[in-house]
């Protein structure tokens, strides 16, 4: 998308390493997460805005640039981020990556500001005074839809590792977007996933898929679904 010349704009670079990629070189899809989890919080902090709400990430879209080809071991990497719009209790971040000066990727995220107790809070002026006024104008939905499981999906056992929980006690974001990299492939150039619910320490969870589809239940609850397309 198209970086707006009004309001905030927060850049950062980073290298892709060992951690982040495949057998072939090419960057995970589970270490964009991370990347764009990571340059969210950098952009935050240096906004300087003292706040005690905890903000989580509802749905991510991911998806590769026209002619593009994803990034692979060393490249270096410069995130573009800003905000795109708000909603009652929630922001849309929208993020440009790039190889080279070349746009790689685009991603765009709802994130919801909540409590300590999880609970969501309405958007507050301070955000407003550090992303500027102009992102009122533009709102965006808040709503998500829950892709039904097909009674028939194939499904196993998704263990959870003790490193997948994160300071909220939750399972991270960046985790569980490692359920999606064991489907996505070459060919798949769209990712949304979006958290109906958190997964946390101590849960059961069934990974269940279907054509371009997954899905983590915990009992009959559905926690995480993602869609991948051409």
């Amino acid at each position: 998308m198209p970086i707006t010349d009004e309001g905030r704009h927060f850049a950062q670079e980073y290298r892709v390493r060992l951690g982040d990629v495949d057998a072939r070189g090419t960057l995970r899809v589970d270490g964009v997460a991370r990347y764009l989890q990571d340059i969210a919080t950098d952009d935050w902090e240096d906004t300087g805005v003292a706040s005690s709400d905890v903000w989580v990430v509802r749905r991510t879209s991911l998806r590769l640039a026209p002619g593009a080809r994803w990034p692979s071991y060393l490249d270096y990497l410069r995130f573009v981020t800003w905000c795109g719009g708000v909603g009652g209790a929630w922001a849309e971040r929208r993020t440009n990556v790039y190889v080279n000066d070349e746009l790689r990727l685009e991603a765009v995220a709802i994130w919801v500001p909540t409590d300590h107790d999880g609970h969501p809070v309405r958007m507050r002026p301070s955000f407003f005074g550090a992303y500027g006024e102009g992102v009122k104008a533009r709102k965006v939905s808040g709503r998500v839809v829950t892709p039904p499981l097909p009674p028939n999906a194939p499904r196993r056992p998704w263990p959870l590792r003790r490193s997948d929980v994160d300071i909220v006690g939750h399972v991270n974001n960046a985790a569980l977007w490692k359920a999606v990299y064991e489907f996505v492939r070459d060919e798949h150039r769209s990712i949304t996933v979006i958290h109906h619910g958190s997964v946390e320490w101590g849960d059961d969870v069934i990974l269940a898929w279907a054509e371009d589809q997954l899905w983590l239940v915990v009992g009959d609850e559905i926690r995480v679904s993602a869609t991948y397309g051409h």
